[in-house]
């Protein structure tokens, strides 16, 4: 099998990385409660995760793993939150129209996130998404690892919210550690793992 190459996405590929943290994000809880209604979840969690990404395009970094029979592997998108990250133009409309009927839990979200959120200067691993048939096979990993060597060079520290006890083991595995709090909740009691690298 040869080795995965990781490469930065274009910007027309955005809503196509969207569906694909979409379908690769199906089955988390999270998802349940911004989309309770399971016929409107993927499209509308896909264009949700697009417009995340649009976001961190701008001012971030999106990368993925092409899968061999099209598509992708595995995405991570990335906010640079060195700086002040801005609201884009729009946003919040596009976000209101995308999430219809669900816009107040997807409010929700925000408001925990924004809450919850570090103050001091981080690069945030917004979304790790390898696709079902792929994982296992180390691809998250080598995406993080991709973007730690330039966080490490530049003395920059990394965050995150882990959804899942089993993403907290592989984060701990590259780096990450618990943050206090460590579990936040949405309304539902749904809960994220708060998780801090320090830069090597």
């Amino acid at each position: 099998m040869s080795e995965p190459v990781i490469r930065r996405a274009r910007r027309d590929e955005i809503p196509a990385v969207g569906a694909h943290i979409s379908h690769s994000f199906d089955d988390l809880a999270a998802d349940a409660y911004l989309v309770p209604v399971p016929a409107d979840r993927k499209r509308v969690m896909g264009e949700f995760f697009a417009l995340e990404s649009e976001t961190a395009f701008a001012y971030g970094r999106v990368e993925v793993i092409d899968h061999e029979d099209g598509g992708y592997a595995a995405a991570a998108v990335w906010f640079d939150r060195v700086g002040e990250l801005p609201e884009p133009d729009g946003y919040s409309d596009r976000l209101t129209a995308l999430a219809g009927e669900h816009v107040d839990r997807f409010g929700a979200l925000g408001e925990l996130f924004e809450k919850n959120h570090p103050t001091e200067q981080h690069w945030h691993l917004a979304f790790l998404a390898v696709r079902p048939g792929e994982q296992g096979r180390g691809l998250g990993g080598r995406l993080m690892d991709n973007v730690h060597r330039d966080l490490d060079e530049r003395g920059v520290d990394a965050y995150l919210e882990a959804t899942n006890p089993n993403n907290v083991r592989l984060y701990k595995r590259h780096g990450y550690a618990e943050m206090d709090p460590f579990e936040i909740y949405l309304p539902d009691g749904t809960p994220f793992y708060r998780m801090w690298r320090r830069a090597a």
